[in-house]
């Protein structure tokens, strides 16, 4: 039998104009709101992501990070 699915957490989140897009773009090509695509990545997270790349994107996003803050 399937979970109920229920939306129970709710927070704020920060994020670039560019994540926030592609969010957007992400959801609306599956059928679904902001807050149903983060909860379908976050709960396949490991399903959805390549371990190797992710390490080696996060290294960048890492590096460029305070740059991007200023």
């Amino acid at each position: 039998m399937p979970k109920r699915f229920r939306l129970t957490r709710r927070f704020n989140a920060a994020m670039t104009e560019d994540g926030y897009r592609r969010l957007k773009r992400f959801a609306s090509e599956a059928g679904l709101d902001e807050g149903e695509a983060l909860s379908f990545l976050f709960e396949h997270f490991d399903s959805v992501t390549d371990s190797e790349t992710l390490t080696h994107r996060l290294r960048i996003f890492n590096s460029e990070l305070e740059a991007r803050k200023r």
